[in-house]
């Protein structure tokens, strides 16, 4: 295989590990004024992710350098052309890291509700703004014969785009709640359940819209497969969310999440951003760095990339327990 498309591959794994994780980061932040009723229960579940939202959201961080030196006329081309989207996602993930912190320094109602409200925009917004902008990915953009956008902010706003951010938005509030019903106990463990059965069916709709679509746009063998596995993972854990095996649940959130990223990058390949226009896509070859910064940086990723799953890894072993309410696991929020 071709350090091109090993350095594709590793792009797509990092996206798939940063959605499936903030996923479920996201969800929780959105459902926190629907579930949380009172100071105890949010403070409940904001701690089912304060020990590891920061470092899901290492993942993209990563995405983006590996993008920017494997591929960095895919990352120009891309970081132009979505400015205005990626933007206002940079604006709400750094809006909901501060709410995380300062929402617990005072003890004001008011001030809390403040910051509790920017922890569902920093949540909401991004789940939308990443549908939108991976289905503009996959759908094409307009390319002028330099590689530059051709296009305007309100051409990414197309029906397609719109379905895509209406799929992470729900599914990611689907994920969320499964997470918290796995992660907490009581009262707050079945309003969760609840929450993943009422919101669970529109993302079920909503995925296999979307699927269908992607694969009316540009389909490859893998890609079919990504997408009907895709939607028959969501509906097996729609069906263990409905008799309370949460664990199940959540792994099948968490495979069609990845299915899903998997079906787009497989239906991309060998392109990385298709043009709409006739000037040509980019592709892993027209796009890539030269052969020896491939080289290189395929051996600093086989280095750390281990290293840094397995801390991942055992932080989750750590906090593996459930949390309930009103116990000095949530003091600090």
């Amino acid at each position: 295989m071709e350090l091109t498309t090993v350095w594709f591959v590793l792009v797509a794994a990092l996206f798939t590990g940063y959605f499936v994780l903030e996923g479920f980061d996201f969800g929780v932040g959105a459902l926190l004024p629907a579930l949380g009723r009172d100071e105890r229960e949010r403070r409940t579940l904001l701690a089912t992710i304060g020990p590891v939202w920061d470092g899901n959201e290492v993942w993209v961080i990563t995405a983006g350098g590996a993008m920017f030196a494997a591929f960095p006329a895919w990352y120009a081309t891309l970081f132009s052309a979505l400015y205005l989207p990626l933007l206002a996602i940079l604006v709400a993930l750094i809006l909901r890291g501060v709410a995380f912190e300062y929402r617990g320094m005072r003890d004001d109602p008011g001030w809390r509700a403040r910051w509790d409200a920017a922890i569902v925009f920093g949540s909401t917004a991004p789940a939308f703004l990443w549908g939108v902008a991976f289905a503009n990915i996959a759908r094409g953009l307009p390319l002028a014969p330099d590689g530059d956008y051709a296009g305007g902010p309100l051409d990414l706003l197309h029906p397609y785009a719109l379905l895509g951010g209406l799929v992470t938005l729900t599914l990611f509030v689907t994920h969320g709640a499964v997470f918290l019903a796995l992660k907490t106990a009581g009262e707050l463990r079945v309003r969760a359940l609840r929450a993943a059965a009422r919101v669970g069916p529109v993302a079920f709709v909503s995925v296999t819209a979307f699927a269908a679509w992607t694969l009316t746009v540009r389909a490859s063998a893998a890609s079919v497969v990504a997408a009907a596995a895709a939607v028959l993972a969501l509906a097996a854990a729609l069906a263990a969310n409905r008799v309370r095996r949460e664990g199940w649940a959540f792994l099948g959130t968490a495979l069609t999440i990845g299915l899903l990223v998997v079906c787009l990058f497989a239906a991309l390949h060998p392109a990385v951003l298709p043009s709409t226009l006739p000037t040509g896509d980019l592709t892993v070859s027209n796009a890539s760095s030269s052969p020896y910064t491939l080289r290189l940086m395929t051996w600093v990723a086989a280095i750390f990339a281990p290293l840094v799953l397995l801390y991942q890894g055992w932080t989750y072993w750590v906090f593996r327990k459930r949390i309930h309410t009103g116990t000095a696991d949530a003091d600090h929020y």
